[in-house]
């Protein structure tokens, strides 16, 4: 299949589109993802509200392209914990990626299968990289603003959204004392 060159628009300021339709995700979509259950409840009980959306400019899924978009974690909590993207492992687990913060304030929340773990700060002008059999989440911390970022990655690498539906991430972020803090997950299923 030939790949032809194409022109992708994306808002640097709000990572909007008007040329691509977005994949969102909300409240209801992030069951098991939060630690406090009896908070997320109480969260959907008050509406089924957007976390985060993302924009992917649609390129082949093959190893010698380069898949990229844009990604918005909206500002709030759930209980004591950010709003986060699911996280995904890559399903060629080998694959890397880089973010690059546009806006926001934030962190990228990674693990290995072995366990490592590690949390980089997001802050506009920073970018990520993200190494191949590194599980990834971004978490929006700032109280009124969007996370934004731009990421990039290889055409095949594909995402296992499973693994972290089924097991979480070992480490978590909440607030304490008005600060983002990395806590251990009280309901990792390892």
């Amino acid at each position: 299949m030939t790949v032809l060159p194409s022109l992708h628009e994306f808002n640097l300021n709000n990572g909007l589109s008007s040329t691509r339709e977005p994949i969102r995700r909300t409240l209801s979509k992030m069951k098991g993802m939060f630690h406090d259950e009896a908070a997320f409840d109480a969260e959907l009980a008050k509406g089924d509200s957007l976390l985060y959306e993302f924009y992917d400019m649609g390129v082949p899924d093959s190893e010698k392209d380069v898949a990229y978009g844009t990604s918005i974690t909206y500002p709030g909590k759930v209980g004591d914990e950010y709003h986060m993207t699911k996280g995904h492992f890559h399903t060629v687990i080998d694959t890397a990626e880089v973010y690059y913060c546009l806006r926001g304030h934030g962190y990228m929340m990674m693990e290995t299968p072995e366990g490592e773990t590690q949390w980089l700060e997001f802050l506009p002008g920073k970018a990520v990289y993200v190494p191949g059999r590194w599980a990834h989440r971004s978490i929006n911390v700032h109280p009124t603003e969007p996370l934004v970022t731009f990421f990039a990655f290889p055409g095949n690498a594909g995402h296992d959204y499973g693994t972290i539906e089924s097991k979480g991430f070992r480490k978590l972020m909440v607030e304490r004392d008005g600060k983002p803090t990395v806590i251990d997950n009280p309901r990792w299923n390892g």
